[in-house]
C-alpha cells in the first residue's frame, strides 16, 4: 500500500512529531508509514484523514502487486 501522507503532512505544515501526537502514535510510526514499511489499522487511517482533511481512499493507494 504506498500512502501521500508526507506530501498532505507537508500541506499543514506538520512534522512528523505533531502528526503523530494528533493522532495518538508514536513519531516512529509515522515514518514506517511514510516508507511504506507498515499498513496502519483502519481506526488510524481515519484518524490520520481527519487531521490531515482529506479521505482514506485520497490518502492510502491500495496496489494489488503487493
Amino acid at each position: 500500500m504506498k500512502t501521500r501522507i508526507k506530501e498532505y503532512r507537508a500541506r499543514y505544515n506538520l512534522t512528523q512529531e505533531e502528526l503523530a501526537k494528533k493522532v495518538g502514535v508514536r513519531r516512529e510510526t509515522i515514518v514506517f508509514l511514510e516508507k511504506c514499511k507498515y499498513n496502519p489499522s483502519l481506526k488510524l487511517a481515519y484518524k490520520i484523514a481527519k487531521v490531515l482533511n482529506t479521505t482514506i481512499e485520497e490518502l492510502f493507494i491500495f496496489d494489488e502487486n503487493d
